[in-house]
């Protein structure tokens, strides 16, 4: 389950459970970029485009701020080559391309294509107790079969996921399980003539149950949500079952003990695994939690061995830990990677042999590294940066010194971006913030320039911002400024009495503390690049998903800073929240404080509701939503709109929490660009093909105009 711990946190958000359409065939000639694409040609530099952004070549998950998932990177037994799946989108066939690829580890290595073809997959998780689609792609890890000959991996044709199989030596790629559910997980057994797989069969009786249910009709309880449809959604209580597959015949039987235990544990939906590292001479390092709290900070600690447990009382070893290695070759050196610094800004590598002093830091850097494996002594990872597209690397273990490996986008070689400037603050509260602040390219210091917000994370390749809706570099190259933020930790971090997710939650939302807490984080954000003389302070705009999307709306309601907003989720209102997002979640809202439905609480609501603020915001909103969450907007938008308030909305079909469909992404970049270009430089896009957008903005400003005091 591929979503960040925040998400899980928030009550304000409903995770959809919609079939997925099948991709259309796409032309994919360009999944490997050419050699002439690659050359160092003398091909003149260019402003970025939407399309770039939307085309980008993906190995893992495409949002660098997403740390700690399982590697998108297989390892060969000899460590001496890497499998990976690589994806690149494409808007005019709105689909994907995708392709199964092997490199050696050595300089100037080029990529082999071992099979093409198959459908994005997306990323299942619990919500309320439901199983539920979020849009956001699953991790897919190719494994080798331990005598090297094979290559598996998931593959999703024609609505399931099985399990692929290719030789490693190349040729035609083969289903190797015909399962009548998804593939959730799989393994090799170590003689490598059979595969365990999970997956939940169970699905098939269920489905078998609501379609008997259905015609005597549903029984509205806490299995419904709303805003997804008509029907009852699939209880998360289906268990995994678990089979073996023979490679050479296909032969499928029930999975015994032993080949149970060579699959991963089921992990919590929405938090990542935490690292383990264990060696064959019985040396284990992993980490352990200080407290009760789950947002406690994590101890490091080894057992050697001799049995003995060494716990790293060191400061080197207080950061948030993403990775474990124990050097091969019997010595007793463990590699650890963390996220360090002033709101986790750095990433840092360090060695340590436990019990012996100290651990020796041999790399520190601003990129996203993430996806490492071991391979002798060096670790091979994915590497991106505020400015450059991930691309993969390989780093000596012994030195810190890193290598790329493979650029899977070249082209940005020829683009030119703007500079990348990052900003450190506290919010009200004191707790660390902190922004990356982009440029212009062509940037005239002594310029006031529009400036635009995105939340809530800001790691790694500067895309979209959380959700990849909001085009940074495209926005920069069309002469804003962009503040792209990176959020404080939780209010409720440091309260000592946090023992559970709900506990987390209720303090949050008392007296709305970390929107308050969130929002001055912004605020405090933003004033300082007005001060630094860049930003004009008539002329911001913010925009948000999700957790973003709260702060927008509590920013549209406490300040009258911004001149333009978008958000791509919405509300948290009074009757909405009870009522459309169904029982469960209502029952779970009440819990954490909120007031029912029925209450008339105008004081409760003043701090947070559109609908009941809707007669004093006096920002121009744009709101793009998936089809399946846009019912939470109406409460919202209906106000807004009977109070004259330019307000404008659009739906976007078969689309989650995450829009995953390559045109619905590209349309959302463009219409972006245009709502902020209209509302803070008052520009108009003269593509004739979009008349009739920019009639409605003007009506809407019009109108406005019309009810405004003058």
């Amino acid at each position: 389950m591929a979503v960040s711990k925040l998400d899980r946190l928030l009550p304000a958000l409903v995770f959809p459970m919609l079939a997925m359409p099948a991709a259309a065939d796409a032309h994919c000639g360009d999944i490997l970029p050419q050699a002439s694409t690659a050359s160092a040609s003398q091909e003149p530099e260019r402003p970025i485009t939407p399309a770039d952004l939307v085309r980008l070549r993906d190995i893992g998950l495409p949002d660098g701020s997403i740390v700690g998932w399982p590697s998108p990177l297989g390892l060969s037994p000899d460590k001496t080559r890497a499998a990976f799946i690589i994806s690149r989108a494409n808007p005019s066939a709105n689909s994907y391309c995708r392709a199964l690829a092997v490199i050696e580890l050595r300089s100037g290595a080029i990529p082999k294509l071992l099979d093409e073809g198959g459908d994005p997959i997306l990323s299942v998780g619990v919500y309320r107790g439901l199983f539920a689609l979020v849009g956001f792609p699953d991790p897919v890890t190719p494994q080798w079969s331990p005598d090297g000959r094979w290559i598996a991996y998931r593959r999703r044709d024609r609505g399931t996921t099985q399990i692929w199989l290719v030789a490693a030596s190349g040729g035609p790629a083969r289903p190797l399980t015909r399962s009548p559910v998804d593939i959730e997980q799989f393994a090799w057994r170590l003689d490598s003539t059979a595969l365990v797989y999970a997956s939940r069969t169970g699905k098939l009786a269920e489905q078998a149950a609501h379609a008997a249910e259905a015609l005597g009709g549903y029984h509205y309880d806490d299995r419904f949500v709303p805003t997804m449809g008509g029907r009852p959604q699939s209880r998360a209580t289906t268990p995994l079952t678990f089979h073996t597959i023979s490679v050479a015949s296909g032969a499928v039987t029930v999975a015994g003990t032993e080949d149970r235990a060579l699959l991963p544990p089921e992990g919590v939906p929405g938090v990542p695994p935490s690292p383990v590292a264990e060696a064959p001479d019985g040396r284990r390092a992993w980490t352990a939690p200080r407290s009760s709290s789950p947002l406690s900070s994590r101890l490091l600690r080894a057992r050697l061995p001799d049995g003995r447990t060494v716990t790293c009382a060191s400061a080197r070893c207080s950061g948030k830990i993403t990775g474990l290695w124990w050097l091969p070759h019997g010595e007793e050196t463990l590699v650890f990677l963390q996220r360090e610094g002033w709101a986790e800004s750095d990433m840092a590598l360090y060695r340590w042999n436990p019990g012996a002093g100290d651990p020796q830091r041999i790399l520190t850097t601003t990129d996203v590294l993430d996806g490492c494996v071991l391979a002798k002594t060096q670790l091979v990872c994915t590497r991106e940066n505020a400015t450059r597209p991930r691309h993969l690397a390989v780093i000596e273990l012994r030195t810190g010194r890193s290598r790329t490996l493979y650029e899977p986008n070249p082209e940005f070689a020829h683009i030119r971006l703007g500079q990348v400037i990052r900003l450190f603050w506290r919010n009200n509260l004191g707790l660390e913030a902190r922004g990356d602040l982009v440029l212009p390219p062509d940037y005239r210091p002594g310029k006031r320039l529009p400036l635009i917000v995105t939340q809530y994370f800001s790691n790694g390749f500067l895309r979209g911002a959380t959700g990849d809706e909001y085009p940074i570099h495209a926005f920069a190259a069309q002469g804003f400024a962009v503040l792209s933020l990176e959020r404080p930790a939780f209010f409720a971090t440091a309260d000592p009495t946090i023992k559970t997710y709900e506990d987390i939650n209720a303090a949050n939302a008392r007296g709305w503390a970390e929107r308050k807490s969130l929002f001055s984080a912004v605020m405090t954000g933003v004033e300082q690049v007005i001060d630094r003389g860049i930003a004009d302070p008539e002329r911001i705009g913010i925009t948000g998903l999700s957790d973003g999307a709260s702060t927008v709306a509590f920013a549209l309601i406490n300040t009258d800073r911004f001149a333009a907003a978008a958000m791509s989720s919405c509300c948290i209102e009074p009757w909405t929240i009870m009522a459309l997002v169904g029982p469960a979640y209502a029952d779970r809202m009440r819990a954490l404080g909120y007031p029912p439905a029925t209450a008339s609480d105008r004081s409760f609501w003043e701090p947070a509701s559109i609908a009941q603020n809707a007669g004093s915001i006096d920002t121009p909103l744009l709101m793009q939503l998936a089809d399946d969450e846009y019912l939470m907007s109406l409460e919202a938008f209906t106000a807004l709109r009977e109070h004259a308030k330019p307000v404008d909305m659009y739906v976007f079909s078969n689309e989650h929490h995450i829009k995953w469909q390559p045109a619905h992404r590209l349309a959302i970049y463009q219409r972006n660009l245009d709502w902020f270009g209209f509302w803070l430089n008052g520009t108009v896009d003269p593509d004739p093909r979009k008349q009739t957008q920019y009639a409605h903005w003007q009506a809407l400003r019009e109108r406005w105009a019309e009810q405004r005091p003058r």
